[in-house]
């Protein structure tokens, strides 16, 4: 008598199931080595700041815009310019200052004659700065928010609205914006909703004492050198392409949401010392950026594989302009980079 049989289902396949091919492979000690040869030519003016240079790469390869936060001479403008000298990216400078209008940043329609015609009129779109691979928005919190806002469909969408029409942007398209975190006075702070725009907020610190020597030695004589080109801009397309093709085991993704759901203080997944502190926690877009992130600072380290060490790297610039410390833990002189600390140390102790 016949019996009768099921079909199984085939069980989807995990993320710690997938590798790379081997061109993937390939690209990926590509990558390595233009990783160092920008390195080395960014040594040839900036001098320390490694760990700066990392992270601004791992956002470009994420596909993130970056906020470089620092008090001023610390060459934060000097470091994007540089870096956009060792592509072949075209290279835009907005200068943001208090009178500055949207159309000054995203461009403008202009009546002009229409062909031969000389009475026949016509608008034509003048392109404002912001149309260039890679931007640099100077001093971001010297405009007011309506200019400011004028980036934020640029760095979500890829493109400008005027009047009623869309405009793209070049891709790749990145947004390296700096910020004095000093000078209050004639600064205009950047809205949530924009801060939540930038992938990574980096910190720009004081160098070493040996850092600064060599900088009084080095830095004052001659010319600066000329940069190289390392990368063009569709190698960086394709290196992005890899970074997203990069495998992600599953037990990561899962520290990047715990993470994530543990910045908020009204979740039953936080800790008690977190509630006392926070008032508001990151959204999934948190998520997202931590995964990239790892991502891409895998394959910088020459990894086929993300960990849960690639994750933790990139948490402090991911989170900390996405936590918002109350009154009691600036009382107590608690910031949000201790916050993301605290909270990684404890998914450290629960593994054990």
């Amino acid at each position: 008598m016949p019996t009768n049989t099921k079909t199984r289902s085939k069980k989807p396949k995990s993320k710690t199931d997938e590798k790379l091919s081997d061109n993937d492979v390939k690209s990926i000690e590509e990558l390595r080595t233009s990783y160092a040869e920008i390195t080395e030519e960014l040594g040839k003016i900036i001098i320390g700041q490694e760990y700066v240079v990392e992270r601004m790469l791992t956002c470009m390869l994420s596909r993130g815009h970056a906020l470089l936060m620092g008090v001023p001479g610390l060459a934060k403008t000097l470091l994007v310019n540089s870096l956009s000298q060792t592509t072949s990216l075209s290279f835009g400078r907005i200068q943001f200052t208090p009178d500055l209008m949207p159309s000054d940043v995203t461009g403008t329609e202009i009546l002009q004659a229409k062909g031969d015609d000389s009475l026949a009129r016509e608008f034509v779109f003048a392109k404002g700065p912001l149309f260039a691979n890679v931007i640099l928005a100077d001093e971001i919190n010297r405009t007011p928010p309506k200019t400011q806002s004028a980036l934020l469909e640029a760095m979500q969408e890829k493109r400008v609205t005027v009047a009623g029409k869309h405009h793209s942007l070049p891709e790749p398209f990145f947004v390296l914006a700096t910020q004095n975190p000093i000078e209050q006075e004639g600064t205009y702070p950047l809205p949530e909703a924009q801060l939540d725009r930038f992938m990574f907020l980096i910190k720009v610190d004081y160098p070493s004492k040996e850092e600064e020597l060599r900088i009084s030695k080095e830095t004052t004589i001659g010319v600066p050198p000329t940069l190289k080109k390392v990368i063009s801009g569709k190698r960086l397309k394709d290196f992005q392409d890899l970074v997203e093709r990069v495998p992600v085991p599953d037990h990561v993704h899962e520290l990047a949401v715990d993470l994530v759901r543990r910045t908020r203080p009204n979740s039953d997944e936080s800790p008690a010392w977190l509630r006392r502190w926070v008032q508001w926690g990151a959204g999934p877009r948190a998520v997202q950026f931590l995964i990239r992130g790892a991502k891409a600072r895998a394959v910088l380290h020459g990894n086929y594989m993300t960990s849960v060490e690639d994750v933790e790297q990139v948490a402090e610039p991911v989170l900390f302009h996405r936590i918002l410390t109350n009154f009691h833990a600036r009382s107590e002189g608690i910031t949000s980079t201790e916050v993301v600390e605290r909270l990684i140390k404890d998914a450290r102790k629960e593994k054990r």
